[in-house]
């Protein structure tokens, strides 16, 4: 069998080798929440083993990026995570659907093309509004689904081959799209080669990303993890895209995981003017010296401040012979209880979804995952909540743990403790 990652050699970007480390993170599991471990490695330790996350720094564009590409096979071919199981994501995508039709008026009858379409959530809005659609995803099992719920999906991995099949069968795309997708992706060169063949001569390419200046501004440590392997920025984005003969004509700040970019593209010399939020986000980007190895001191020393205020309180409840909880089982939770140092002193999770694993693996570990209604029957002196951003509608359900003398714990953007 191959390996199952693999050390990063050359920046994702542009392929310079001109790397260097500037958040050193701990490893975490190379196995995550977001997909089921294929059968053949259940029970496995090497499903489980850890791999490096430490944060790499390209000096030659200044692109942020991960330390190991995991293999994308292992990981996406049996994706079960699903968009219509993330709390206000449809409602999002519904928002982008609008924003695309406003912004780039694609015709009835013309194709929207989305890489990295899921259960077919946001194409289903073209769709209802008369474009022909066509999904990219190689969750197989979803993209079943999706096909089967109306949303024509193919189960391959996108590339310039793929492309061409899908312009040959459908037409060229007035839109492409691609949410959450870019970042994970480990030839992001070869992916923009497969803009090519596919995209209409006017049409544009939309995708949606973390930004990686609001990733260490707001220490959203909870989105670093090794399925995402680029944090962009602006300004290396636009002389990627530049380099393969195409343009960035906007950028728009949205909140999308605490977070985000979307970014329209379109080929050089087309008929869309470029936007002043373009410019004016590079300006401010190197204004405050994004490209450099200072701007992420800080936010090195920000993660191990937090890591050692929770495991004082941890401390504080063993010293009291109560035990420590954790809120919410994610591909973030791996990443928080690494950081933190809080692997072997979280006794439970709880989680709201029942079709999650029974336990959390890691290696040498496998954390129980119980559901909500067992937090009165555990009684944890403490509840750190790893997911984090649904701090107040865990507690608001939560009331009666907390009347019996119970409190909870909100790791980021810094530690705060909710008694009610």
């Amino acid at each position: 069998m191959r390996p199952l990652y693999r050390p990063l050699q050359h920046c994702i970007l542009c392929r310079s080798m001109a790397l260097e480390v500037v958040v050193p993170l701990a490893p975490i599991p190379i196995a995550t929440p977001t997909f089921a471990v294929p059968e053949q490695l259940r029970g496995k330790e090497e499903a489980f083993a850890a791999a490096p996350l430490d944060l790499m720094l390209c000096t030659a564009c200044g692109h942020l990026q991960t330390s190991t590409v995991i293999d994308p096979e292992f990981n996406y071919s049996n994706y079960v995570y699903k968009t219509a199981s993330s709390l206000g994501l449809v409602e999002h995508f519904r928002g982008l659907a609008d924003r695309v039709r406003e912004r780039l008026a694609p015709k009835p009858e013309e194709l929207v093309v989305e890489i990295g379409s899921n259960d077919g959530s946001l194409l289903r809005f073209f769709l209802d509004r008369g474009q022909r659609v066509v999904g990219v995803d190689p969750a197989e099992k979803i993209a079943r689904q999706a096909t089967a719920a109306g949303i024509p999906t193919l189960a391959r991995f996108f590339n310039p081959a793929l492309a061409l099949e899908i312009a040959a069968q459908n037409g060229r795309a007035a839109v492409v799209i691609a949410n959450n997708v870019i970042a994970n992706v480990d030839d992001v060169s070869m992916f923009t080669k497969g803009l090519d063949p596919l995209l209409a001569p006017d049409g544009c390419f939309v995708f949606e990303t973390q930004y990686g200046a609001d990733v260490i501004d707001r220490l959203l440590l909870d989105t670093v993890y090794t399925e995402h392997l680029s944090y962009f920025m602006v300004r290396p984005l636009a002389t990627h895209f530049a380099s393969h003969g195409y343009q960035v004509i906007d950028v728009e700040r949205i909140p999308t995981k605490g977070g985000s970019i979307r970014v329209t593209v379109q080929r050089k010399g087309a008929k869309r003017p470029v936007a002043p939020s373009v410019p004016g986000i590079i300006a401010d980007e190197e204004r405050r010296g994004m490209f450099g190895r200072a701007y992420y001191q800080a936010f090195a020393k920000r993660v191990q401040d937090i890591g050692a205020r929770l495991n004082a309180i941890v401390d504080a409840e063993e010293k009291q012979g109560r035990f420590v909880a954790g809120y919410g089982v994610s591909v973030g939770t791996s990443t928080l209880l690494h950081q933190f140092r809080l692997v072997g002193r979280i006794r439970c999770l709880f989680d709201d979804n029942p079709e999650k694993e029974t336990h959390l693996r890691g290696p040498g570990y496998a954390i129980p995952v119980l559901p909500p209604s067992a937090v009165l029957e555990q009684k944890p002196g403490a509840i750190i909540i790893f997911a984090w951003r649904y701090a107040d509608p865990i507690i608001a359900r939560q009331q009666a743990y907390l009347a019996q003398g119970g409190r909870f714990v909100v790791p980021l953007p810094d530690v705060v403790e909710r008694t009610r």
